[in-house]
């Protein structure tokens, strides 16, 4: 069996609080083969953009490993982590706050060219920029434009071709289409897509709406209070959830179809448990209709159900 392209064990990031350590990232395994994608899923506030950002340490992890084509990066000193820059980038959820309103497109795409000096003369460089506007399909005439000129669709589209011009292997999509208008949103994912087939590139898709998460990935992992309660195969998670978190999630997808207005929704009552200091058991038990004595009482490990399909529920230990 091939060994992931990257992979995280027991990966952690906890915040200092005046109360207690806030678990934001707690205790997180995964793994992803190179060309795939993983979109990871959950409500707001539930650890999945600090999990991004702490896999490429830009936030730097509390514990755990972060583990890129089998060597831990969490050890690298600033030399070898600057290097491994060119193969991890990462796409941010605003287009907008994500670039700086007094360079121009051409500049900051040739940024991370020039912080890596990566072009000796400036016509080669030139070259690039233009190249990779082209591929994210960026018209060559808005080369000296700044960002406040442009919509949200043609400034992520800039985002883009940024985390591009290093040529990477791995990128963190946090977000990337949540900020803009349903259209454009269908437009970015479809380049995503075509650019990962091209240049056989591998991510992961960190994103709140299931029915984007569902169209982009091989493989989705939700996300609850900062620890994973089930994972599997796109396909076989919409159509055989198994945590009750996840059966919520999927009831609460709009569906242009009146004979849905029918259909069960599994509505979520019960106040979410404290993210400072949680201590033992399920996260999810007090907004649980399923929920057990025992569910409280130890920690609720990921078990694997079936190939590949991976829950952290009471009722399968």
């Amino acid at each position: 069996m091939a060994q992931p392209l990257l992979k995280t064990e027991d990966l952690k990031k906890y915040y200092k609080t005046p109360y207690g350590d806030l678990h934001a990232v707690d205790g997180v395994n995964l793994s992803i083969n190179e060309g795939e994608t993983l979109g990871i899923v959950g409500e707001s506030g539930c650890g999945k953009s600090t999990l991004g950002r702490t896999i490429l340490r830009l936030i730097e992890p509390t514990s755990g490993e972060v583990l890129y084509k089998g060597e831990n990066i969490l050890n690298y000193n600033a030399a070898k982590m600057r290097a491994l820059c060119k193969e991890m980038q990462i796409i941010f959820q605003d287009p907008f706050s994500s670039l700086n309103p007094r360079m121009t497109i051409s500049e900051i795409i040739a940024e991370p060219l020039k912080v890596h000096k990566v072009f000796k003369n400036s016509a080669d460089l030139n070259k690039k920029v233009f190249e990779l506007m082209d591929v994210v399909e960026l018209a060559e005439r808005l080369v000296n434009t700044y960002p406040h000129e442009l919509d949200g669709g043609r400034r992520q589209r800039i985002g883009i071709a940024r985390a591009l011009a290093l040529d990477p292997k791995f990128i963190v999509c946090d977000e990337p289409v949540s900020a803009l208008d349903v259209s454009v949103q269908a437009q970015i994912l479809n380049l995503m897509m075509d650019l990962q087939d091209r240049m056989g590139l591998t991510y992961i898709f960190i994103t709140h709406n299931l029915s984007v998460v569902k169209h982009i990935s091989d493989e989705i992992m939700v996300m609850y209070m900062g620890v994973c309660i089930e994972r599997a195969p796109a396909k076989e998670l919409f159509s055989n959830p198994q945590h009750y978190y996840t059966k919520a999630l999927l009831s609460a997808i709009p569906v242009a179809d009146l004979s849905y207005r029918k259909k069960k929704r599994e509505i979520l009552k019960g106040e979410v448990s404290n993210p400072i200091n949680p201590g033992l058991g399920c996260r999810f038990a007090a907004r649980c209709l399923n929920a057990e004595a025992g569910c409280t009482d130890k920690d609720i490990p990921l078990k694997e159900i079936s190939p590949n399909h991976f829950v952290a529920c009471i009722r399968f230990m």
